[in-house]
């Protein structure tokens, strides 16, 4: 345990480090956020628009901003002043910074409860060997992750207190105590509703393993339905929701704090492209008409200039293939969860089904969901570590989803300075994963090209980074094609991207059906 608490102190001391680096505009987000907060009646928070960047984030997290601004005022009032737009002193920074770190102590609560209540570590593993003890690899692994690193201490926000909040909910589920898992989901939802993506595998499995009990061959009871269960299930949820929102339908405000929530006038993909399904279809509409005008069939007249890849916030029709609504996401996104949440609940297999399921629920609704962030990758990769010392397979995925993943995350970070930290930070984790992993699953490198674990083939996609990245910070600067085509690398890192993230999917989702995949360790 002492090797864990070390681990979180070297994880908080670089944090630390951090603190000058550059801000993206989810600093201002977060600082608007403090004075609406601060300054006006909750009836008004969802209403306030003095900053184009308005709250948008459900009640519970608009009451964390209201108890954060309690203490902000003792650093520098003035960040309270709502029109005090862009403010950004140092104590303002320093406070804001401080936030983000200390709140991630629930975090490292949350990876302390895992690892010593949901892993089991044989005897021959108990040293205290970060690239061997499973528990241990997987602290360094969850506590010290990059993505969490470059979204939440450098680019800015709060998804080490947010995955807190699920590993938590996990933790109880693994133990057993379904209703307290529903309780920490619902806290969740009303912290931040990209959780909805993964709304469903909870919906399935308590309602499969806590409303109904199953034969000793794993089959379901249908006579065992419980209603006093689901009743307490739902009483637990609908009261945090209650709690969340009961205030606001007091006032007449809920349509206008769901309208927040909900905004349909943004475009299907976001200004860089998350590296899903709808990445690899805007490039083939792309390419489809660039060859269209090259080949007089389409009049270069007709075609939007820089439609699609301009960089910006907005809505944009295709080409060529036919443009794509907010409906036909959905239902792709259900279609995608469909086959899961079915094995779900024909099978279960337990918490480490339930963890499977939610990977692949988030899986779906990065790959088809509509304008999806690509810092989303995030709610994939980090359940994923869970499941990665156990089956051979699920470490491979891993590998290269964590790998492709983390390094889409690339283009949120462009300043000199922290060019150079993400590049090596990205080095650094990616070589601690193989290294750790090569060791638990008993498999080393066969060649210089040959990761552990990987295929040839898979070791070549992804040292491929390497020429990708050069192009993206040097080449291309050099031939000149800034100005020109200032998309251009953005476009080719969602399209690597997306290739690498599509495969670990499809791949990830045949794994589940596939029981005659040999274990490995068992956590």
């Amino acid at each position: 345990m002492a090797t864990f608490w070390a681990i979180a102190g070297v994880a908080t001391a670089f944090k630390l480090l951090l603190i000058p680096s550059y801000r993206s505009t989810d600093f201002e987000v977060h600082r608007n956020w403090l004075a609406v907060t601060h300054s006006l009646h909750y009836s008004q928070w969802y209403q306030e628009k003095t900053s184009e960047w308005t709250l948008d984030y459900p009640p519970l997290f608009a009451w964390f901003e209201y108890f954060l601004s309690q203490v902000a005022r003792y650093f520098d009032p003035d960040m309270l002043v709502i029109t005090n737009l862009n403010y950004a002193s140092d104590a303002t920074i320093l406070f804001q910074r401080l936030s983000v770190i200390v709140t991630d102590l629930v975090y490292i609560l949350a990876v302390k409860e895992f690892v010593t209540k949901c892993m089991r570590v044989k005897k021959k593993e108990e040293q205290e060997d970060i690239f061997v003890n499973p528990s241990l690899v997987a602290a360094v692994l969850l506590i010290a992750n990059f993505g969490l690193f470059l979204v939440d201490h450098i680019h800015f926000q709060y998804n080490g207190l947010l995955s807190g909040l699920l590993l938590l909910s996990i933790v109880c589920m693994y133990e057993g105590r379904n209703l307290e898992a529903g309780f920490w989901f619902a806290v969740l939802l009303n912290f931040k509703h990209i959780y909805l993506y993964i709304a469903p595998a909870y919906f399935v499995y308590l309602l499969r393993c806590h409303c109904f009990s199953s034969t000793p061959d794993g089959k379901i009871k249908w006579r065992s339905f419980s209603f006093t269960r689901l009743f307490s299930l739902g009483f637990v949820v609908a009261f945090v929701f209650l709690v969340s929102f009961g205030p606001f339908i007091r006032t007449g405000q809920l349509e206008r704090v769901l309208s927040r929530l909900f905004p349909f006038k943004r475009g299907l993909c976001h200004a860089y492209w998350a590296p899903n399904f709808w990445a690899l279809y805007n490039a083939v509409d792309k390419a489809a008409t660039i060859v269209g005008v090259k080949l007089k069939l389409l009049s270069p007249d007709a075609v939007p200039q820089a439609a699609m890849t301009g960089g910006m916030v907005q809505q944009y029709q295709h080409t060529v293939l036919p443009s794509v609504p907010p409906l036909i996401t959905l239902i792709a996104t259900l279609l995608a969860m469909l086959p899961a949440l079915g094995q779900m609940w024909v099978n279960p297999k337990g918490p480490v089904g339930f963890v499977r399921g939610l990977v692949l629920c988030a899986f779906a609704s990065f790959m088809f969901g509509w304008h999806v962030h690509e810092k989303a990758v995030l709610l994939i990769i980090l359940p994923m570590i869970l499941l990665v010392f156990g089956k051979q397979r699920d470490a491979q995925i891993f590998l290269i989803l964590s790998t492709i993943g983390h390094y889409s995350l690339f283009p949120l970070i462009f300043t000199p300075f922290e060019n150079f930290t993400k590049v090596l930070l990205l080095a650094m984790s990616t070589i601690y994963t193989f290294l750790s992993l090569g060791n638990i699953h008993g498999s080393q490198s066969r060649s210089y090209l040959q990761l552990p674990l990987l295929s040839m083939l898979e070791s070549v996609y992804l040292l491929g980074i390497i020429p990708l990245e050069t192009y993206n910070s040097f080449v291309h600067h050099y031939l000149g094609l800034t100005e020109r085509l200032p998309f251009l690398p953005l476009l080719l890192t969602s399209v690597y991207c997306a290739v690498g993230v599509s495969y670990c999917w499809l791949r990830f989702y045949l794994l589940m059906f596939d029981s005659r995949v040999k274990k490995v360790k068992t956590n």
